[in-house]
């Protein structure tokens, strides 16, 4: 097994040159060295944490690079509602239990996904409960999940991606027909406050720094439900970033949502190589897309960075090495090329590595 390299101390850290540029300083990081990464929990300043599944758990390898690099875990899948809640209402957490369990044996804080999400749950709540029946179920579910790990989690994504794709508005979906679409949302956090009172609560959704005008919904829905009475305690920007977004927007957004005051968590982050379909060839070379990696990353972590400390919840990716992420994965994008994250499969330094290093260190 190869050898860790000597621990940097935070200041002093970076493993390569970056050349800065005045429209996008982390354009042009690159690595050199084929050493393992140093540990990113020595560099961040917030937990840094990554997802985990159970099968994950097993893997030596796995289990390895997350002890080095991880002060958080997420799971990934285990408290999904398709895996918590079945026909009739009838419930299974022991997945979820077991990555529980393996975060907190090995020193890990854990964060909890997902409570409420648009995208699961019609099956059981479905348009011909009746509504006393669905309401009561509604409450009896998130008091149970929520409850069953009171005192254990740091924080908890209650509601997910409540915001319209475009963000031109809310989703409506099965929660918001039979509660109401501000309803469901406060109905939520209520009943998470009254089950686990001191984890942090939050209101999470993807492409916040992508697309502006979902940025702004958010944040405006996120005042709404403040307003209301909802005890949200946090907000979180799943950051699957788009590398060809312009300079500056990610900085705009962050800076936006820091002026709501609550803590911000870096919930979901990666950044693809590769664009999604119904698009011209991509003609961009490799060097072109890790300098927009790189460039982006970067910009978000120097953001983070920014805000005051007890803004930074925690700073966290979906996936700790490429051969981890949802994107490389048969069930998730099927792309085996794919490179999204800090760390390739063999633990080492990508580009936004140096890109993050740089913005957290200088």
């Amino acid at each position: 097994m190869r050898a860790d390299p000597p621990r940097l101390n935070r200041r002093a850290f970076l493993a390569a040159p970056i050349a800065l540029t005045a429209c996008d300083r982390f354009a042009a990081a690159e690595p050199t060295t084929n050493a393992l990464a140093s540990p990113l929990k020595d560099i961040v300043p917030a937990p840094f944490g990554a997802t985990g599944m159970t099968w994950q758990i097993d893997q030596p390898d796995w289990v390895e690079q997350v002890l080095r690099h991880c002060s958080q875990l997420t799971p990934e899948w285990e408290q999904k509602m398709e895996r918590t809640l079945g026909p009739g209402f009838a419930y299974d957490f022991e997945p979820s239990d077991r990555v529980v369990a393996f975060a907190r044996d090995n020193g890990l804080r854990v964060h909890g996904h997902t409570v409420i999400w648009y995208s699961q749950g019609a099956e059981v709540f479905n348009d011909d409960l009746p509504r006393a029946r669905f309401a009561a179920e509604y409450d009896r579910y998130i008091s149970t999940f929520v409850g069953r790990y009171k005192g254990r989690m740091a924080g908890w994504d209650v509601v997910n991606e409540p915001v319209a794709e475009d963000g031109g508005g809310l989703r409506d979906c099965h929660w918001s027909r039979a509660l109401g679409m501000e309803g469901y949302m406060v109905r939520a956090f209520e009943q998470a406050q009254l089950a686990d009172p001191d984890a942090v609560l939050f209101l999470n959704e993807y492409n916040l720094e992508n697309i502006p005008r979902k940025g702004a919904t958010f944040l405006r829905l996120a005042e709404r439900l403040l307003k209301l009475g909802a005890p949200i305690g946090g907000i979180g920007t799943q950051s699957h970033l788009n590398i060809e977004i312009p300079a500056g927007q990610i900085t705009t957004f962050m800076r936006d949502a820091a002026s709501l005051g609550l803590p911000i968590h870096i919930s979901e982050l990666d950044f693809p190589m590769q664009r999604d379909g119904g698009r011209m060839p991509d003609l961009r070379s490799t060097a072109e897309r890790r300098a927009q990696q790189a460039a982006r990353a970067g910009e978000l972590a120097e953001a983070f960075m920014a805000l005051p400390e007890r803004q930074r919840y925690a700073f966290t990716t979906w996936g700790l090495r490429d051969s981890d992420s949802w994107l490389v994965r048969a069930e998730g994008k099927n792309r085996p090329d794919e490179s999204a994250l800090l760390l390739d499969a063999w633990g080492r330094a990508n580009p936004a590595y140096h890109a993050v290093a740089a913005a957290f260190t200088r």
